[in-house]
């Protein structure tokens, strides 16, 4: 499976804000967008006028970079978006949304996405009391997420997890049980409720040309 394996927080500055790649290291002091917040590299801290395919370019690659997605794979969710009923940025970005590793990041199971897809990948998560190891299964209204009881050290370590992001606030579309580490699809995301600086409009540009 093909994956990103450089310096996520690179990624952070890159976009010039949080996008919770590196687990509890996001929640400190230590990090780096913290004390550098600009572009890396030697002209990183120059002025550069954005042109529109370079704004339309960032949008892509931020959204990208959140959910961890990469480019085959995010092609592939805005030609669905682009054939689905609806606005196509905004069921691009539910699509990516309703994502099982994602899901268990919006609950607070997991500090950063890429340890959402670690739970599912260790058999850790079932779904309606079925085991699902794929990131990228796509939750639905009425499911029954939990960490289960047969995954090895797996619950202790969420629990820590639900700790370290206590203060993070859960989205109106999802229940949480933290003490039984279950949670219930109430329903579909919405676009306020990602509550994410993505401009989806220009991703959906970028695409059409």
């Amino acid at each position: 499976m093909a994956r990103y394996t450089g310096p996520v927080c690179r990624l952070c500055r890159r976009e010039g804000l949080k996008l919770f790649l590196k687990g509890q290291k996001c929640y400190t002091q230590k990090c780096p967008i913290e004390k550098r917040a600009y572009p890396p590299g030697q002209h990183g801290q120059g002025r550069v006028k954005m042109s529109n395919y370079g704004l339309q370019l960032r949008e892509k690659q931020k959204a990208k970079r959140i959910y961890g997605v990469l480019e085959r794979q995010f092609k592939r969710y805005f030609k669905v978006a682009q054939k689905a009923t609806g606005v196509t940025g905004q069921v691009l970005l539910q699509q990516l949304e309703r994502r099982l590793d994602n899901v268990l990041f919006r609950m607070g199971f997991a500090t950063s996405r890429a340890e959402g897809r670690q739970l599912v990948r260790h058999r850790a998560v079932r779904v309606n009391g079925a085991l699902v190891d794929i990131p990228s299964y796509p939750v639905k209204a009425g499911d029954v997420i939990q960490i289960s009881d047969h995954a090895n050290g797996w619950a202790g370590r969420v629990k820590g997890q639900i700790d370290v992001t206590k203060d993070r606030i859960v989205p109106a579309w999802i229940q949480v049980d933290a003490a039984h580490l279950k949670g219930m699809i109430v329903r579909l995301p919405q676009k306020d409720d990602m509550g994410l600086p993505i401009q989806e409009q220009l991703i959906v540009e970028l695409y059409s040309k």
